[in-house]
């Protein structure tokens, strides 16, 4: 026989209720955080983490509950990371282990795991990842993929436990819309023709328990957007769909409320402190203005 439901139960939802903003750049380089309630309610900044303020770095989810930060500039590249605990409490810096970037971008995979890739090490464009086991040990350097290397692209989550790499500039591809797969173990495809407008400087997370979303970005020239892409829940990447919102670069994004996301701060000419919420069916709502420091170069996960 099938379980029997009382009328008024809910279904629970797969993922994580909080996240959280962290570092990034306003005046000047900051590590100030900003939590993000199971509503989607931005709090004021928190007291700065012992640690580096940077910009330009990347996070993830790991263990299911809990996040980390990793790589950034704050100066010249670096491999630092610093933990986030699942009640949304960051650590102080552990010297990090992989090529020190900045520009990359972060996913969780796995259902417990996460995964670093790409970037820019002062220098050159990579395409070197490093896993994140579920204890949140980063591993040294994998091997670049067959593909595109670049920086400046974004990542998120599909289909419960793998994930996607897309978008971004570099390598000699100049702005691309491309992506690369992650399969469950952690595995980085080559690289997949691109849909939609080829651009940089974005940002992307998972919504709907198993789809993702990339928004805003830079597709050359100063030409900023807010348009987005969705991610089905088979990693198949929707063409465009017409930007809400103040068009933006160097945002991040997290999901809140198990199966919704938001899209935070970033640069419209100025840093701002905008947010866009994204419901449950990947339908981005229109800014808000938001709470705490006004930056970009931030990055942000779930936690909880």
């Amino acid at each position: 026989m099938f379980p029997i439901i009382p009328a008024n139960s809910v279904a629970a939802v797969s993922g994580n209720q909080e996240g959280i903003f962290g570092f990034g750049q306003g005046d000047s380089a900051t590590a100030i955080t900003n939590l993000v309630s199971n509503a989607g309610v931005v709090a004021s900044d928190q007291a700065t983490v012992t640690g580096n303020a940077r910009g330009e770095l990347a996070a993830c989810e790991y263990g299911g509950d809990k996040g980390i930060f990793v790589f950034g500039h704050d100066g010249s590249p670096t491999d630092e990371t610093n933990l986030v605990s699942n009640t949304g409490v960051v650590a102080s810096d552990v010297t990090g282990v992989g090529t020190a970037r900045y520009a990359l971008a972060a996913c969780s995979y796995g259902e417990d795991k996460g995964i670093f890739g790409f970037g820019y090490t002062g220098s050159s464009y990579t395409a070197v990842t490093n896993l994140v086991s579920n204890a949140g040990v980063v591993a040294s350097d994998q091997a670049a993929v067959t593909g595109s290397i670049r920086g400046y692209l974004a990542a998120c989550e599909y289909g419960d436990d793998e994930a996607i790499f897309g978008f971004g500039i570099g390598g000699g591809v100049g702005r691309t819309s491309i992506t690369n797969l992650v399969s469950n173990a952690g595995v980085v495809a080559s690289d997949t023709a691109g849909v939609g407008t080829g651009r940089d400087s974005l940002a992307a997370c998972s919504y709907g328990g198993d789809k993702g979303i990339f928004g805003f970005g830079d597709k050359g020239g100063v030409s900023y957007q807010s348009l987005t892409n969705l991610v089905s829940n088979a990693g198949v990447v929707a063409s465009d769909t017409a930007g809400v919102g103040t068009a933006r670069i160097r945002v991040a994004a997290t999901q809140y409320g198990g199966d919704k996301a938001i899209f935070g701060f970033g640069y419209d000419g100025s840093p701002t402190d905008e947010t866009n919420l994204v419901s449950n069916t990947g339908v981005v709502a229109s800014a808000i203005t938001g709470v705490g420091t006004a930056r970009w170069t931030l990055a942000a996960c779930s936690f909880n």
